[in-house]
């Protein structure tokens, strides 16, 4: 497991449970992390979850429509990228990781545009299941000068049909020797339910491998067992029946939600506050924001599941996998879009040593 270095802090850690206040170590030192991040390569994870193409409409607004007050988009290009679990699956490629995909798309048009932007070559489509009765989940939305107008989705949120999980548990169970993590990306879109992930959790015991989820508040139920599960802020009030956005009502519901899941670990993302990691014994540690500059949080929960899967993967501990996650977002944020980010440009923004 990584070590953790107080001699180059990057956030605090305090024992809730004692009162005290006291400071802790931060995570290890740069050149630390570094290492972690040039082992990336021999991580192999398993993406579960919602997949979703992300329709981007890219224009310029001069001015308001006569038929009702909104504006004219004057579109100059449209663009496809892979989102949700999909995306979770590129960040991973991204950073020099290797990454399976499995969940469901349609058999329509926009599945069709999904494979096609896998590539014919790539990895991880095996896991990928067309299921007749239901559209792949497409996500629209229009952009003018770098700002988001409007939004519209095409999906259906029902869950799965039972022969369409055992078909998702089978791939799973088939690819379980090779793997160092399981990911699940739940956007409450059908693929995640209560029978899956207590077949999941099973399975990653069994292997003895990390189960890293990225939730959703009404299925928070589901992911008892879980290792680490990244809610944000709003998230994690909700879901623990905590009421405020200050750092105390983050600390309850952070406790509240390690406690009742027995998860491992609870990473909080909280926008421009950074990241916030629960772990057991009442002990929080509080991260600060990496970004320079917020653009776009488009995917970026995305980034930081698939990075602390990566991180896990090569045996850091659970504090330097949040610390490198923090900065993947960082990064991330102050892109436009859904987007990645390499393992250099990770390394880079981790600063002199």
């Amino acid at each position: 497991m990584g070590s953790i270095r107080q001699s180059h802090p990057i956030g605090k850690a305090t024992r809730q449970a004692a009162g005290s206040g006291a400071q802790g170590g931060g995570a290890a030192s740069p050149k630390v992390l570094r290492q972690y991040i040039s082992r990336f390569p021999q991580a192999s994870v398993l993406v579960i979850g919602d997949l979703i193409l992300d329709h981007y409409i890219w224009g310029r607004v001069s001015r308001i429509s006569p038929e009702a007050p909104v504006p004219v988009v004057h579109v100059d290009s449209e663009s496809l990228r892979l989102g949700g679990a999909a995306n979770v699956f590129n960040n991973i490629l991204a950073l020099g990781g290797k990454a399976d995909l499995c969940g469901v798309i349609g058999s329509d048009e926009s599945g069709r545009m999904f494979l096609k932007e896998m590539g014919a070559t790539r990895s991880g489509r095996g896991g990928v299941v067309i299921d007749q009765g239901r559209p792949t989940t497409r996500k629209s939305r229009v952009i003018a000068h770098n700002q988001q107008i409007v939004r519209y989705d095409v999906e259906r949120r029902t869950e799965l049909k039972p022969a369409m999980q055992r078909r998702i548990l089978r791939y799973v169970e088939s690819r379980l020797r090779e793997l160092s993590c399981l990911v699940v990306s739940d956007y409450a879109k059908g693929v995640v339910s209560a029978t899956l992930m207590s077949e999941l959790t099973r399975l990653a015991a069994l292997r003895g491998i990390p189960l890293v989820v990225d939730p959703k508040v009404e299925h928070f139920s589901y992911y008892k067992g879980a290792t680490v599960i990244t809610p944000n802020h709003l998230e994690a009030t909700q879901a623990a029946g905590v009421h405020g956005d200050d750092d105390q009502a983050n600390n309850e519901a952070g406790a509240i939600i390690r406690e009742r899941l027995g998860c491992q670990a609870v990473l909080i993302t909280r926008g421009e506050k950074g990241m916030s990691l629960y772990e057991g014994d009442g002990v929080s540690w509080h991260i600060p924001t990496q970004a320079r500059q917020v653009y776009d949080v488009t995917g970026a929960g995305d980034t930081v599941i698939g990075t602390l899967a990566l991180a896990l993967s090569t045996g850091t501990s659970m504090r330097d996998a949040a610390a490198l996650a923090n900065y993947a977002a960082g990064v991330v944020v102050g892109m436009v879009g859904t987007a990645t980010l390499s393992a250099q440009q990770l390394s880079e923004a981790l600063g002199h040593d």
